[in-house]
């Protein structure tokens, strides 16, 4: 499903995936599992379901705590790191997000910055992960944490690439997060134009985790 297909009339984009057993997701990871505990067709008088699942499923957050061993954890985010203002920007490049490309956005400190890649319009079209999707290079992660951007989101799993020889996935979430530069993966930005966007983008309050499910919404500046 593509995010503009999930746009209301106050003109509010849904950039997240719906959460379903069978879902895309990493090996490493345990696949979600929704359990209907009590049905109403079976005769009980509520419906009641459990789930169970990665705090990484989906479209969701990392806090500092995922690769820093004292960062921050998801329910100490404060509140202005995905609430406001956020920029989409499409990335031509094919195979990466590097720093040069994002030289040519004029990047200010303190923006929320929204990479819609080419990953966008094939990631989520599928059950199974492919190591060759579009990342962000240790390069690229470095130039946005010196430009002091406060929250990076991407159209896919991981920030990180799964299979580049130069590269492991620790490399990039330790500089982003090792200077507090909080990440939103798994978006679905199909769709969606570049440009400024207001953002609410919240994770669930869980205990001193590194990580948590969001439902993120963005909306064209100017529709408040």
């Amino acid at each position: 499903m593509s995010a503009k297909s999930n746009k209301t009339s106050s003109d509010w984009i849904d950039l997240s995936v719906t959460l379903r057993e069978g879902m895309i997701a990493f090996p490493s990871e345990s696949q979600i599992r929704l359990e209907r505990r009590r049905s109403m067709a079976r005769g009980d008088g509520a419906n009641n379901t459990s789930i169970h699942m990665s705090v990484h499923t989906g479209t969701h957050m990392d806090a500092p705590r995922h690769f820093i061993a004292d960062g921050k954890t998801i329910d100490q985010m404060p509140f202005n790191i995905t609430l406001g203002p956020a920029r989409v920007i499409e990335i031509v490049d094919n195979v990466s997000v590097k720093a040069e490309e994002l030289a040519k956005h004029n990047i200010k400190r303190g923006e929320r910055i929204l990479l819609k890649t080419g990953n966008s319009p094939k990631f989520w079209q599928t059950d199974t992960i492919s190591k060759d999707f579009i990342y962000i290079t240790r390069g690229a992660a470095r130039f946005l944490v010196d430009t002091g951007v406060k929250l990076v989101g991407v159209d896919s799993l991981s920030v990180g690439s799964l299979d580049d020889p130069d590269q492991t996935t620790p490399d990039t979430h330790q500089i982003l997060l090792g200077n507090e530069t909080w990440i939103i993966e798994g978006l679905n930005l199909t769709g969606v134009s570049a440009g400024n966007y207001n953002l609410i983008c919240l994770p669930l309050k869980l205990n001193e985790t590194e990580g948590s499910p969001v439902r993120a919404i963005i909306q064209p500046i100017g529709k408040l």
